[in-house]
């Protein structure tokens, strides 16, 4: 069952409250999806952590309901 902009984002930001999100659905069929998300949570974090926190917050759904998800993560500029 694909997902929304909405609900990927509200998973996001169960996990990183602080979370800035941008999503693109990349078909418009809900399955593949393009993510911007930046959060103060990333600092000190290896861009490997930060794309597995993500990923846990998105609570095993990448690669099954999610088929394709490609992600970029920062941390908040000054």
């Amino acid at each position: 069952m694909p997902m929304t902009v909405s609900e990927i984002e509200r998973l996001i930001k169960d996990a990183l409250p602080d979370a800035y999100v941008e999503l693109k659905d990349l078909r418009g069929d809900g399955d593949y999806f393009q993510a911007y998300v930046e959060s103060r949570e990333f600092i000190g974090k290896t861009r490997v952590q930060q794309h597995r926190m993500v990923y846990a917050a998105l609570q095993g759904r990448v690669g099954g309901v999610l088929r394709a998800f490609t992600l970029s993560t920062a941390t908040p500029q000054k």
